[in-house]
């Protein structure tokens, strides 16, 4: 089905619009497309772009042209490469066919607007500019891959970082002057920097990642002038990184980001929303008590509009310069993408919720007012009810969650339960899932338990604190709290019971799988088995070594899953992809052969092509029908029967 990716709101008020992702023709893979959303309800969408390789990181110029980044082919280019880099593309306010504006040898990534100037990220090799493309030519006709690295890191996610580097460019508009390299030896600075452009286009602030001894670093605010590439440091700590979103109000006074505690063994991390004063050049913090998704100024640049998790839902809130934040939208939604109006009447957003999938909503914010907007994706029906659960943990804790209840299921047909842990650690059940989604296993007849338990976002920085350097036992508690909670009701089967979880869901599968024996079956994806293994294999060791300590200190061998395997007797269904980084195929080798070798019943679930999601839509049919074949064996009793899919 379609899916809303972004929204953005034209510098006048007058145009929406929305990257939406669909299926491609093929069945294989999936395209995306900008479309035009109404800003008043009767209206109806309609596409803009069509192409083979799609369209993202869409931003309006300030003459209401679109600018975007997409690899289709330039029609005024002959013989082009079937592997052409990314390119910025605008597409007419006026009408008229889209045209490249600027392409780069390594392609380019996200980009900004402020004023007359856009910025953007692009690949670039070191050495000099003019001869780039003929170095990237002489390693692919030699057939070289290889990286030589200096620095840490060399992965993130599930792609490698290298041999070139990220740096920002700037450019005039609307004809785009030639670009000028903003920062020319960032080293490895700029990696999956978030950055924001100044209002009248002169200056550019960013994340600014500056590397430490012993493999670890820290990200600093830089602000970088358009014109001469002057860098200077806005905000810097020894024990925070700050990160974006990175945004200027639009009376260019003041800055917003995002300042993250460093965490240690004993303390856990802790966000606040950072706003530096460009004037005074001092900074600091607005709210330390909101877990961040979003923010956008507000148009008087009085305040700003921050979507912020809170007890499984994502409401805004209205946080100003001064004073107590104000929650704008009471609802049970989760709202993404805030768009503000220029005249401060409106605030334009995506919303969803673990119910229903993202829609384009209008929020009148003299009253809280939600409209919801013709979207270009079409309504989704759940098959079942969605409701609330609630338990006291052992230490007096209440723990929450969501219950999504199948068809029919009541006290003269209880129905089985799964239990499906969350990954993050600090994340919450708050919105829809395309890939997690518990309707799929409603509609085959489970309760699907989706709980906040220790380290979950939305419920103050006790409830990360308490989790923090405790993981398997502290979480476990919460989980048996409020799973109790949930198979105590009449239209739920206490016999029937599985759990599942992906990350550090998946660790949490392993560690119950070596602590209980209550459920029939355990799915665990993506998961960590041996923690001293993994600490020093991901993509982010520094990060996790923060909270575990030096590797080979006590912590791992009492948090570590694999040290109970001899306590495991329930079957596990194994699912890992290879092109994991984040929590690299080793995990789920080791813990294979663990159970291999110690005779628990299992299987693996292997996909040579994923990374830490299973993305292609061939695959998330095999992972759903493997998945519901495993639990109707050991959950339901029915006979194991190979899925189609992968036999």
């Amino acid at each position: 089905m379609p899916r809303l990716l972004s929204l953005r709101l034209s510098p006048d008020g007058s145009r929406l619009v929305s990257v939406v992702q669909s299926l491609n023709p093929d069945g294989k893979s999936y395209g995306t497309s900008i479309w035009d959303v109404p800003i008043e309800p009767g209206g109806e969408p309609h596409r803009l772009t069509r192409s083979a390789k799609g369209e993202s990181g869409v931003e309006f110029a300030p003459n209401g042209d679109l600018l975007f980044v997409s690899q289709r082919p330039d029609p005024a280019v002959k013989d082009q490469p079937e592997d052409e880099m990314p390119g910025l593309w605008t597409l007419p306010a006026r009408g008229g066919e889209a045209y490249r504006l600027v392409d780069r040898p390594g392609g380019i990534g996200g980009l900004q607007v402020g004023g007359d100037t856009v910025v953007f990220h692009a690949d670039v090799l070191d050495g000099e500019a003019a001869t780039e493309a003929d170095r990237r030519k002489s390693r692919k006709d030699a057939g070289i891959s290889a990286i030589l690295h200096e620095g840490y890191p060399i992965r993130f996610w599930d792609r490698d970082l290298g041999p070139g580097r990220p740096r920002l460019f700037a450019a005039g508009l609307p004809g785009l002057t030639e670009p000028r390299d903003l920062t020319p030896d960032p080293g490895g600075a700029l990696v999956e920097a978030s950055f924001g452009v100044s209002p009248d286009g002169s200056s550019v602030a960013s994340m600014w990642v500056m590397e430490l001894p012993a493999g670890g670093s820290r990200s600093e605010l830089v602000e970088i002038d358009t014109a001469t590439g002057e860098r200077r440091v806005l905000a810097a700590s020894d024990e925070h990184d700050f990160s974006g979103p990175v945004s200027y109000s639009p009376d260019g006074r003041h800055i917003a980001c995002w300042r993250e505690r460093h965490a240690t063994e004993d303390r856990a991390v802790e966000f606040a929303l950072w706003i530096v004063d460009l004037a005074t050049g001092e900074g600091a913090p607005r709210t330390t008590d909101l877990a961040p998704s979003a923010t956008v100024w507000a148009a008087d640049s009085q305040s700003l509009y921050v979507a912020a998790d809170d007890h499984g839902r994502r409401p805004i809130f209205r946080v100003g310069l001064t004073g107590d934040p104000e929650r704008l939208t009471p609802d049970d939604a989760a709202y993404l993408e805030p768009c503000p109006s220029p005249d401060g009447r409106y605030l334009y957003a995506l919303r969803s919720s673990v119910a229903g999938p993202a829609t384009p909503v209008r929020i009148t914010l003299d009253g809280g007012e939600v409209t919801e907007l013709p979207s270009p994706a079409p309504a989704v029906g759940i098959p079942g009810t969605l409701t609330e659960v609630t338990a006291v943990a052992d230490d007096g804790v209440e723990i929450r969650g969501w219950l999504a209840l199948p068809p029919g299921a009541s006290a003269d047909n209880p129905v089985p339960l799964l239990l499906w842990i969350h990954g993050g650690p600090l994340a919450s059940w708050t919105d829809w899932s395309w890939r997690w989604n518990p309707w799929i296993m409603a509609e085959h007849g489970y309760a699907v338990l989706m709980p906040d338990p220790c380290l979950s976002t939305g419920y103050g920085q006790d409830m990360i604190q308490r989790g923090w350097g405790v993981w398997g036992p502290r979480t476990h508690a919460d989980l048996m709290a409020i799973t109790d909670a949930a198979v105590a009701r009449p239209d739920v089967d206490a016999e029937r019971t599985a759990v599942m979880g992906g990350s550090f869901g998946g660790y949490m599968a392993n560690w119950m799988a070596g602590h209980t024996d209550r459920f029939r079956a355990i799915v665990t994806h993506a998961s960590l088995w041996s923690l001293e293994q993994f600490a020093g294999t991901t993509d982010s060791a520094h990060y996790w070594q923060r909270e575990f300590g030096p590797q080979g200190s006590d912590r791992y061998r009492v948090l570590s899953p694999h040290h109970w395997l001899e306590d495991i007797s329930t079957p596990m269904l194994v699912i890992h992809g290879d092109k994991d980084y984040r929590v690299p195929i080793g995990e789920a080798l080791r813990l294979w052969w663990d159970l291999r070798r110690s005779s628990v019943e299992s299987k693996f679930l292997y996909f040579p092509d994923e990374n830490h999601w299973i993305l292609k839509p061939g695959n998330v049919v095999a992972w759903y029908e493997t998945v519901l074949a495993f639990l109707g064996q050991h959950v339901l009793g029915e006979e194991w029967k190979r899925p189609e899919s992968v036999a």
